[in-house]
């Protein structure tokens, strides 16, 4: 208990001073034996508390090129544990309604707080996805960003974090939706793109309620045409 104890100790005096250096996703941290320097532990509490972080997507360990800041410090990537959800029509329909309480306000977010680089960033993700859809193919995961990058545009961090219960809308949604929309999709993301482009809050926040909204129709829609056939 004593040593799970210190371990825990070492783990958020770690967590203190990956924000005093202010090191970002991506950056490597300093070795097991400066950790242990710095924190003034030995090396098997560092190695305790760096599972401690791992195991809390804090920080990932690469065999033989040392630890790192997580891309995504502290987000699981199925934080609600969906994956084990039995009902998956039900769970369909519950993230579609939290998507449309959540993203339309952070696609008006993202219209005021976007910069030139944010923007540049969200028209590529709309290429990917645009050019996919003009394909006729699979364009879930390119969807999954060009939403990522619409709350990365938010610049609000718990909007951010929210970005997997996002992705994980859009992944169930296009795995449980009887046929893929494109066309409609496609004028969608560019009036929601346009919005936060020319920094227009209100139209962005409408276009990507309608977009949602449209989705929902379109699941709900088609379910109750199933089961009609099946009557």
């Amino acid at each position: 208990m004593e040593n799970r104890t210190r371990a825990e100790q070492a783990a958020q005096a770690l967590i203190r001073l990956i924000r005093e250096k202010k090191y970002m996703p991506g950056d490597k941290l300093p070795t097991e034996s400066e950790l242990s320097e710095l924190l003034q532990v030995g090396r098997n509490t560092v190695r305790e508390a760096l599972r401690f972080l791992v195991s809390r997507n804090i920080v990932v360990i690469r065999q033989g090129s040392g630890t790192f800041l997580s891309e995504k410090p502290g987000v699981s990537e199925d934080p609600f544990g969906f994956s084990l959800a039995g009902d998956q029509e039900k769970l369909t329909r519950d993230l579609i309604q939290v998507r449309i309480m959540l993203e339309p306000s952070i696609a008006a977010l993202a219209a005021q707080n976007a910069t030139k680089e944010d923007v540049e960033k969200l028209e590529q993700a709309l290429a990917d996805v645009e050019a996919l859809i003009a394909a006729r193919q699979d364009y879930a995961e390119a969807d999954i960003r060009f939403h990522e990058q619409i709350a990365n545009c938010s610049h609000n961090s718990v909007m951010s974090n929210l970005v997997p219960v996002i992705g994980k809308g859009i992944a169930v949604f296009a795995r449980e939706v009887a046929t893929t929309e494109y066309d409609q999709t496609r004028l969608s993301h560019r009036a929601v793109f346009q919005a936060i482009k020319e920094k227009r809050a209100v139209d962005a926040q409408q276009a990507m309620y309608y977009h949602l909204l449209y989705n929902e129709n379109r699941y709900v829609g088609g379910k109750e045409s199933d089961k009609g056939g099946n009557q």
